[in-house]
């Protein structure tokens, strides 16, 4: 079997039994990738039913004097879900990464902001171009609940259910969850669906799509990405922010005003509590203030 044969059946596997997101199958190809070109680089003739635990582990050791402890293990991660899946496939019966470990590394706490911060961003957004009204509603929707920003830009007319206080939100593997929005969100959604998006000659295949340029396409990761670095740098804000520090954000506002880890969790869209851990980072104060306001010895 060919590397190139193996990959392309990979990328639809991922694709089609999976559900992933192109992202995340660009993601996971890129590790098989590295190999490959490692391989040609070391003119190893080994195709990916015979190639050893050996081999791949020179490989990793090579890549790991270039990169973090957290890029190495995300490597091996990838490579050990596409040997994964051409043993589900009965290409080989056993996975050369199954004796490499990940090298240990401390879970990374992803910057928030305060709602300070969120007014302060949100409140510099320029409503006197057309631009503004949709980006304030869009960093109100990330915000307010606590949306990926796939999520965001692949958010349909279809999916807004305000009347009964939810939005529709397709996630990872195309798992959809309904999340609640509060009506300040709302109200930001619809002045700019009557103001701006009513005005736009949209374009076939995005009448369905709420946000859009000014072309009437949807909007990119990157142009949100891009929309948000400008607001941070134009208040002077010093740390390193994207949309996902808006879901952050929701997270740890919610916690710290009591909001439990399981509804956080459904409204995250995360499988695993684990996961839901990581977003909501408190400092110690408010763990005192917790078990001093419910603890039944206080």
């Amino acid at each position: 079997m060919k590397w190139q044969h193996a990959l392309k059946d990979y990328q639809l596997y991922l694709k089609i039994e999976r559900g992933l997101s192109e992202n995340s199958i660009e993601n996971y190809s890129r590790d098989v990738k590295k190999l490959m070109s490692y391989l040609e680089n070391h003119n190893i003739n080994e195709n990916p039913n015979t190639i050893t635990t050996e081999i791949v582990q020179g490989f990793i050791y090579e890549v790991a004097k270039k990169v973090n402890a957290r890029s190495q293990s995300r490597l091996i991660s990838g490579l050990r879900s596409f040997f994964g899946y051409l043993i589900f496939e009965d290409y080989r019966t056993s996975n050369p990464l199954e004796l490499i470990e990940s090298p240990k590394i401390g879970r990374k706490l992803p910057d928030t902001l305060s709602e300070e911060e969120i007014d302060t961003i949100i409140n510099a957004i320029d409503l006197s171009k057309p631009e503004g009204e949709r980006n304030r509603a869009m960093l109100e929707t990330l915000y307010g609940c606590g949306l990926r920003v796939s999520e965001l830009i692949n958010l349909k007319i279809s999916d807004l259910f305000f009347d009964e206080g939810f939005i529709k939100v397709t996630g990872k593997g195309n798992k959809q969850r309904f999340v609640p929005i509060i009506n300040v969100t709302q109200k930001y959604i619809n002045i700019y669906r009557k103001e701006i998006r009513n005005h736009l000659n949209i374009q076939a295949g995005f009448e369905d799509t709420l946000f859009l340029n000014r072309r009437g396409k949807q909007l990119t990761r990157a142009m949100v990405f891009t929309i948000i670095k400008q607001l941070a740098e134009k208040i002077g804000l010093k740390k390193n922010i994207s949309p996902h520090t808006f879901r952050h954000s929701f997270a740890t506002h919610l916690l710290e005003n009591d909001a439990d880890l399981r509804s956080i969790q459904l409204m995250l869209g995360h499988e695993s509590i684990t996961t839901t851990e990581i977003y909501v980072h408190l400092d110690k104060s408010h763990l005192t203030k917790v078990v001093e306001k419910y603890h039944p010895r206080k």
